[in-house]
């Protein structure tokens, strides 16, 4: 139970002090017609019982009724007869129903900077292992006497220059990039979404799926598919690692 307000208890020590002065007490005990387990009139720190349940106090003598009876009603009645009692003051705080609600987010240290080393340290791994045992499809040193037939952009840009065996070199090189860089400028506004889960970005990752698809299939025609002249060849037939030694 929280504490009564101390204006509270001002008021009840005046209120008993006044009728313990008509009833002519000032004994301190408490009347007779108060409840049996109510406290002493005489703790200062404590609501008489009457006022609790909201019971007159009983005359001590026949000489005091008249004055009882025309002291102020302790307790109003309200509209369907009930009598007002004073309870006591409920903090807001205890009352409040404060339920924590899940959450998906997590700190950025240690849980996700954790994640990301343990995967740099796998990859470079992985990049060790496999540089050891794979040599780097690279040329011999430039001659400028001598142009490689054909002659090919790094494979990150083997995209761009398959584009241009199919379209006009405006297109190729100016059109398509730039409306794929455009779209992915407007791509954070577009698609609002705020959710990371996969179920519920099923559109984007198709969009970025078809995207990739498509640019891997390019790159990899430009490498593989590609031989003297840009012409398009079989793999198989000349081979893979005559194609790099033109």
């Amino acid at each position: 139970m929280a504490d009564v307000p101390e204006h509270l208890l001002k008021r009840a020590a005046e209120r008993r002090a006044a009728l313990q002065a008509q009833q002519g007490g000032g004994d301190g005990e408490p009347p007779a017609g108060g409840d049996a387990g109510a406290p002493a009139d005489d703790d200062p720190d404590k609501i008489p019982g009457r006022l609790l349940t909201g019971q007159a106090a009983a005359p001590a003598a026949a000489g005091t009724a008249t004055a009882v009876a025309t002291a102020p009603p302790i307790a109003a009645a309200g509209p369907a007869g009930h009598t007002q009692r004073l309870l006591t003051v409920v903090k807001a705080g205890s009352i409040q129903d404060v339920k924590a609600s899940p959450t998906d987010k997590v700190h950025v240290w240690p849980h996700l900077l954790v994640v990301e080393f343990a995967a740099s340290l796998a990859m470079t791994a992985f990049l060790l292992v496999f540089s050891t045992f794979v040599n780097a499809p690279l040329l011999g040193m430039a001659n400028f006497n001598r142009t490689p037939n054909p002659s090919k952009a790094p494979w990150y840009f083997l995209g761009l220059q398959e584009l241009l065996t199919m379209f006009h070199p405006m297109v190729a090189g100016v059109m398509i990039p730039g409306v794929g860089l455009a779209a992915l400028a407007f791509a954070g506004y577009i698609d609002r979404n705020p959710s990371n889960k996969p179920e519920d970005r099923k559109f984007a990752i198709a969009i970025m799926t078809v995207f990739l698809m498509f640019w891997a299939v390019l790159v990899i025609i430009g490498s593989f598919f590609r031989g003297e002249g840009f012409n398009f060849i079989f793999p198989w037939r000349q081979g893979v690692h005559e194609i790099f030694d033109l």
